[in-house]
């Protein structure tokens, strides 16, 4: 049985990953923090999910509250893993602090807030204990599902070489500062608005939009043998104006903190989290570009576009209005429909065991690859499925060569475009 100790849990994913019990882990959790809102919205969010009528949790969190939280878990070590959701500008030094201290460490993306931290990241993924990334996207069925078919020459061939203007991999998405979680109004502390604690648009989403294409990328029989080699070819960022009436729905603080001050005109923030990034990935030119907006519509929600084009096909994985909010997965051909259709079908068909249900519905421009929604469970559903994958690398005691050189090769180039794009900013 493993025993989980939460060290200054300031972002709810933190919680998320206790969204479900685990049959190896402990109820008894231990929780690091100093007092103030951030504990008691992590406290509250647990008790949420001990409340709740169905399949509820039995956490009984033991709360060491006060300060130096790492000095307090070192010196009373109640368990061997420990896990990090918070300030971004400390994270990679606490990571370090815990993993030269001796304990396995599951951490939020981003690992680090700008170029600063490289050299803590070397030394935490040299050896010892386990550093892994909480990643949710390796989790959801549609991007499960988008990798198979990339990994099937006859569907998808190979990547289609560079057009005018135009990306193999394609990917964008807009995120929503007021949003709601597990049912209730999400609340952030007021850091998450300086993007030097937080990071800049490059540092925050791209770090898993990398981290998706470089999947996309491994997923192909033709680029395995070639290496995956990491090139940045442009990186720009700019702000979103928050009012300070939004900024007070979301942290409950009536003014702009002064650490912020140098950002805000009147009573508006210039909150640089919009990134945009060219690069290339073994040779396969990807581009990546997310935005954050303010209010999370009524009945909507965040939206995202990839597209991946090959020399047979292009596969394109939307969550948008069109689509109800809802991840679609598409297959348009390129090439002989009639021979990518018997394709499709075959591969389908072949990964029915493990996707059971799942079916191409024929539309105007292809298909449609229909996913049953007791297999499309949501993001917050993949936290716990995060964790119990660090349990087992923790049981086996190594983590794949293969992540961990894909881990450290994306945060290189992320402090590179970072760079790039502040030197921009400021020319």
């Amino acid at each position: 049985m493993h025993t989980l100790a939460f060290l200054d849990p300031g972002h709810f994913h933190a919680a998320l990953t206790l969204r479900e019990r685990h049959p190896r882990v402990r109820d008894d959790v231990f929780v690091y923090a100093q007092p103030g809102p951030e504990l008691d919205d992590f406290l509250g969010l647990i008790d949420a999910f001990n409340r709740r009528a169905e399949r509820p949790t039995a956490w009984r969190p033991a709360v060491r509250a006060g300060g130096d939280s790492p000095a307090r878990l070192e010196a009373e070590r109640p368990g061997e893993i420990v896990i990090l959701a918070g300030r971004n500008d400390r994270k990679i030094g606490l990571m370090r602090r815990c993993h030269d201290a001796g304990f396995h460490v599951l951490a939020d993306k981003p690992w680090l807030a700008g170029p600063e931290g490289l050299d803590d990241l070397h030394r935490i993924l040299a050896g010892g204990p386990l550093a892994v990334e909480i990643m949710t996207g390796r989790h959801d069925v549609t991007s499960m599902l988008t990798r198979k078919l990339v990994a099937d020459a006859e569907v998808f061939g190979d990547f289609a070489p560079p057009e005018a203007g135009a990306a193999a991999i394609e990917m964008a998405g807009v995120h929503h500062l007021e949003k709601v979680v597990n049912g209730a109004p999400l609340r952030r502390p007021a850091w998450y608005f300086d993007v030097r604690a937080q990071g800049d648009g490059i540092a925050d989403i791209p770090t898993h939009m990398v981290d998706a294409a470089q999947r996309l990328v491994a997923a192909s029989p033709a680029r395995a043998a070639a290496g995956r080699p990491l090139e940045l070819m442009s990186a720009r960022r700019w702000a979103t104006s928050v009012p300070l009436t939004v900024f007070g729905r979301v942290t409950s603080h009536s003014e702009f903190p002064p650490e912020i001050s140098h950002a805000v005109d009147g009573s508006t923030l210039a909150y640089t989290s919009n990134a945009e990034l060219w690069l290339r990935i073994g040779g396969v030119t990807v581009s990546l570009e997310t935005r954050w907006d303010l209010t999370e519509p009524r009945g909507g929600g965040d939206t995202s576009r990839t597209l991946v084009r090959g020399t047979r096909a292009e596969i394109c994985v939307e969550q948008s209005a069109a689509t109800g909010f809802r991840r679609r997965l598409s297959v348009v051909p390129r090439q002989d429909a009639e021979r990518l259709e018997r394709a499709l079908d075959r591969a389908l068909a072949a990964g029915q065991a493990e996707h059971p249900g799942v079916a191409a519905a024929p539309t105007e421009r292809g298909w449609d690859i229909r996913v049953p929604r007791a297999l499309d469970t949501g993001h917050e559903s993949h936290f716990p499925l995060v964790l119990a994958d660090f349990l087992g690398l923790v049981e086996q005691g190594a983590a794949p060569p293969s992540l961990t050189a894909d881990t450290l090769a994306k945060y290189t180039l992320l402090a590179q475009a970072s760079t790039a794009a502040r030197t921009a900013t400021a020319r």
